[in-house]
């Protein structure tokens, strides 16, 4: 009796998803920045949802050339050892208008695509899945992030 052994389809990336992630997490930074000091090379902010503080997310320019900018992006939460706070490395193309994860916790490169099974475990699609994931955090820094009391400017109008 023969037995079909069914080959595992190769992933293939789903260009257009990363590419609309990409466009929307540029438009998110860009939105972010103009609250905080755009044009600086750190800012901060604080994260409150109501009474609770949730962290502090800092936004680090660590390259600047003519059409790109490396960001290290990470929250810094003192609320305990057991919290996985994000540290994302993130390229900003502004010609192009696309923000793309490249590498998180500074030392990891993400990769296109990933073989499955392999020695990390990595997910073959997992430059999606931290692109959407940064996504998600920003959407989360614009609605719950706060400019601290010492950082907010007044003027009399």
């Amino acid at each position: 009796m023969t037995e079909w052994v069914m080959k595992p389809r190769r992933y293939v990336p789903d260009l257009r998803r990363l590419g609309a992630l990409c466009e929307g997490n540029y438009r998110r930074l860009e939105q972010l920045r103009q609250v905080e000091s755009i044009g600086q090379p750190c800012s901060e902010f604080e994260l409150h949802r109501n009474d609770t503080y949730l962290g502090r997310v800092r936004i680090q320019v660590l390259q600047t050339a003519k059409y790109t900018e490396t960001l290290l992006l990470e929250q810094i939460h003192n609320g305990g050892r057991w919290l996985n706070n994000p540290e994302l490395t993130v390229r900003v193309y502004h010609d192009a208008g696309m923000a793309e994860v490249i590498s998180w916790r500074r030392e990891k490169r993400i990769a296109p695509v990933n073989d499955y099974p392999n020695r990390f475990m990595h997910h073959p699609d997992e430059k999606v899945q931290v692109n959407s994931f940064l996504a998600d955090w920003l959407d989360f820094c614009l609605r719950f992030g706060h400019a601290p009391f010492e950082l907010v400017t007044w003027t009399n109008g």
